[in-house]
């Protein structure tokens, strides 16, 4: 059982208890987010403009991530969760640093009106939010937190604040503290009244010319030679795009693959067909899938026709009665599928019901088998003969959620297998009337319940269907021919030139990776984590090749191909990122040097063979020219009044060159927002720049060194 759900289970006081704990926990503090623990060792993950990520610290925060996401059923893959966790600490570390600086703190009443205030965390909305009117108590919460302060000492609160709520408490900390020094960031943007007014009378001109167009695609690629010269040339130029904050390495790869062969795949499909018979003829259905499937348990549970979601649905509800359809392929298995009954169930209930508990939460007996039954069936007796049923739910009931509703629940056909199997077959398959005791034995209402089904809606057929599934999953000869292939390319392989060579005799060609980092767990395009590889590669040199690595369903021979360091990128890395920009620079000068000769747009038009071309209604706002795409530099010209009627000099746009001449600005027509509108639209824009930017800026401005990979 998960620690949420203990918490929850076990009751209001606990869960109050421990948000008491957790607020003396904050006022003690100082105003770091985080104390030194004297217990730690040195052993530090990374620093953080000198400060220490201690490896301990590290360790909770993975394990607490890794908790929530099982929970989830989304458990992410390790290298993943390693990522995250350390981004976050990172994160954490910086803004504490920054929050210092400034004096930021939250303040004991501060961090009662976030957890108990209108907008509560969600963490703490669920503790205390009326499942009833969906409306959180506030007033309730603080109530409970102060009579149950004396119970901080509690072990069991001890336990749950630290493996609870203690890291929600501290993400709750860290988002206000946040919000706090972002407002301070946002809050400083100033936008003058001056800039308002300017961009107001831009916004309202529209400007109309006429233009050259020579497209870059006028000149073949093959014409342009791009050297690395040319590549580190811009690279310098633009250095703070391409400033490299660790080093990263490239390999080549070739796979063999152990997936399933179809000789495997037609196998296990004969080992299937092989049960259909025996399946179709046994009268113990939960035995026989126990023992023969590799798939889900059978549970006897009846479906709708909406939960039944396989390939082959609707085959499978035309089935007679005993019937088995299949093999068929689902979810990578061949499974058989047998209708064992079908009924009409409704998609509503609504049933009220009295429990008489015999054991806590725990599985700890509270009251004997003999004394329950006894108490359950005296509350029969007197309802029977007259006794008010919300009576009895108030003086007998030990299920406290149901007492604020006459023992009342409602219950949708969607949550049949979260209801324990005997109270949920009472609700859902007997008739409306039903009144009966029945003993039921999931932990949390352990005992004996009273129930009547008080109404029952939208009845619709469903289906107790019974799967046996096989894997399809390569054999042994398949596996161990392939790893057979692959130790004998790399026995074969071991420098660059005999590992492309002889990739070049089996068919294959080498697939380039994209950069890996030192602290990277898995290849891109390649399933499955080996955290020993991404070593290998950084222990070795370019040339060396590798032995065979198991990875998801096949094996990996590697060749170290590049290694780029810290600092700016290599022509080699930054090429194809920046070759056609570079291109263009080039076709560009080319144009200008070869095909625009004169200085009026006729003559212009005339030596590059192209045709003089008319725009209306350019504007600033949408900084595009009509049928050729955006071109700022073309649409900033045509509001020049130094080119009005003549030509400009050949612009190099994004698209290819331009000679623009003017023809007029004149105003638009269309509504344009008051100075102080603009002015706010400005800001706006500008205060969620810098609010989406604000870790990434103090991440970069920062001296963070990553130990990971020498420690983990």
């Amino acid at each position: 059982m998960s620690v949420i759900q203990t918490i929850r289970d076990k009751g209001a006081w606990i869960v109050f208890g421990i948000i008491a704990l957790a607020l003396i926990a904050f006022i003690m503090q100082d105003s770091s987010l985080r104390s030194g623990n004297p217990f730690a060792n040195n052993n530090t993950l990374g620093t953080v403009n000198g400060e220490d990520i201690p490896r301990d610290e590290y360790q909770a925060k993975y394990d607490y991530m890794d908790q929530m996401s099982r929970q989830s059923g989304q458990q992410m893959p390790h290298g993943m969760l390693s990522e995250q966790t350390w981004n976050y600490l990172v994160q954490q570390t910086l803004l504490n640093q920054e929050v210092n600086k400034a004096g930021l703190v939250v303040t004991p009443d501060e961090m009662g009106d976030v957890l108990f205030g209108d907008n509560p965390p969600q963490w703490i909305q669920q503790q205390f939010t009326d499942p009833k009117t969906g409306v959180f108590d506030a007033n309730q919460a603080r109530q409970q937190f102060a009579q149950l302060k004396k119970r901080m000492d509690d072990p069991r609160v001890q336990t749950a604040y630290k493996e609870y709520l203690q890291p929600n408490l501290e993400q709750t900390q860290l988002q206000t503290l946040y919000q706090k020094y972002s407002a301070l960031l946002t809050e400083s943007v100033y936008v003058p009244k001056w800039l308002a007014e300017k961009a107001n009378t831009d916004n309202s001109l529209i400007a109309k010319a006429s233009y050259v167009y020579v497209p870059y695609s006028s000149i073949s690629d093959s014409a342009v030679k791009i050297t690395d010269e040319d590549i580190n040339a811009y690279v310098q130029k633009h250095e703070k795009q391409f400033k490299r904050e660790e080093e990263t390495r490239t390999i080549s790869y070739i796979t063999f693959s152990e997936a399933p062969t179809a000789a495997d795949s037609a196998a296990v499909k004969s080992s299937v067909e092989d049960l259909k018979q025996a399946f179709a003829t046994t009268n113990d259905v939960k035995a026989f899938v126990t023992s023969k499937s590799s798939g889900a348990p059978y549970t006897g549970i009846y479906a709708t026709a909406n939960d039944l979601t396989g390939p082959y649905a609707d085959s499978i509800m035309q089935l007679p009665l005993g019937g088995v359809f299949g093999p068929y392929i689902d979810n990578g298995a061949y499974t058989l599928a047998k209708l064992v009954a079908k009924r009409v169930v409704p998609d509503t209930v609504r049933v009220r019901h009295i429990l008489v508990k015999t054991a806590d939460q725990n599985g700890q007996q509270t009251l004997s088998d003999s004394t329950a039954k006894n108490r359950i069936d005296s509350v029969v007796y007197a309802i029977q003969h007259g006794a008010n049923f919300d009576s009895m739910v108030q003086k007998y009931s030990d299920d406290q959620g149901s007492k604020g509703t006459a023992g009342e629940y409602t219950f949708s056909y969607s949550q049949f297998s979260g209801i324990s199997p005997e109270f949920a077959q009472t609700a859902f398959y007997e008739p409306v009337g039903t009144k009966k005791v029945v003993k039921v034995a999931t932990p949390q209402y352990s005992g004996y319940h009273y129930i009547e089904v008080l109404s029952q809606s939208n009845m619709e057929p469903a289906y107790d269907v019974a799967y046996v599934s096989k894997p399809i999953e390569a054999s042994t000869e398949t596996i161990n021919a392939a790893s057979t292939a692959a130790s004998n390319f790399a026995a074969n392989s071991r420098d660059y030139n005999s590992f492309t060579a002889n990739a070049k005799k089996l068919g294959k060609t080498p697939v380039p990776s994209q950069d890996i980092r030192k602290n990277d767990y898995s290849i891109s395009a390649v399933d499955g984590e080996n955290r020993d590889f991404i070593k290998w590669v950084y222990s070795n040199k370019v040339g060396n090749v590798s032995d065979p690595v198991e990875l998801g369903d096949q094996y990996v021979v590697a060749v170290i191909t590049g290694v780029e360091k810290e600092g700016l990128a290599s022509a080699k890395t930054a090429r194809p990122m920046v070759e056609n920009f570079v291109r263009n620079d080039k076709k560009a000068k080319l144009i200008i040097d070869t095909k625009i000769k004169g200085n009026t747009l006729e003559s212009a038009a005339q030596s590059s063979g192209t045709s003089v071309q008319h725009a209306d209604s350019l504007s600033f706002q949408s900084p595009a020219v009509p049928g050729v795409g955006l071109e700022p530099k073309v649409v900033g010209a045509s509001f020049n009044k130094q080119i009005l009627n003549k030509a400009s000099s050949p612009i190099a746009g994004n698209g290819g060159v331009f000679v623009v001449k003017g023809e007029g600005v004149s105003a638009t027509s269309t509504v344009v927002s008051t100075p102080e509108q603009t002015a706010n639209n400005i800001k706006g824009t500008l205060m969620q720049q810098q609010g989406n930017g604000m870790l990434d800026a103090l991440r970069k401005a920062a001296t963070i060194k990553d130990k990971r990979s020498d420690v983990l």
